[in-house]
């Protein structure tokens, strides 16, 4: 009845186990940390480029960041995913929201974000000639990726503002 076999399944099913509540307690012991990073700024810098490419609209910024989103750490957080989505509406698409930026931010030291004149990742773009004069939203996010536990994200910071009538060609003066 006690062979090697039975001993090694009730040795390993007994560290899952432990393993499995020691997850668990993690995950709930930073279940309601929250943190309250700040967002000082947020907001568009200027307008390099506004143009349309074979009927398709699009627009590359420059945006300004001032944030401190160390609180957001805890002992259980791995990461945080930062991201500036821009979120704006068209006849075709009442709803449209594009990643702009993007940073995956591992350390509380790291979270200290100073960002001037920070060129996008990725451009603004709408698949139809519909930008112009179009009033978009900058808005922070980010996501906690913990060891163990829930994803969760937050959004604090937006911006709004418009988009010039008229196409800009890079170093066009706005």
């Amino acid at each position: 009845m006690n062979t090697v076999w039975v001993r090694l399944n009730a040795v390993v099913f007994f560290g899952l186990t432990v393993l499995l509540g020691l997850a668990l307690m993690t995950a709930t012991s930073t279940y309601l940390h929250e943190g309250h990073p700040t967002v000082k700024t947020l907001r568009l810098n200027k307008i390099k480029s506004f143009r349309s490419q074979s009927k398709v609209d699009r627009a590359i910024i420059n945006f300004d960041l001032e944030a401190d989103l160390a609180p957001a750490f805890n002992w259980n957080i791995k990461q945080i995913f930062v991201f500036v989505v821009a979120e704006f509406a068209t006849k075709t698409n009442p709803l449209n929201q594009i990643i702009l930026w993007d940073k995956i931010i591992e350390k509380p030291e790291d979270a200290r974000l100073n960002l001037k004149k920070m060129h996008v990742k990725y451009g603004l773009i709408d698949q139809r000639e519909e930008l112009k004069g179009t009033d978009v939203t900058l808005h922070l996010y980010w996501d906690h990726m913990p060891l163990t536990g829930r994803l969760y994200t937050h959004s604090v910071a937006e911006d709004t503002f418009t988009l010039p009538m008229e196409y800009i060609r890079p170093g066009q003066q706005v």
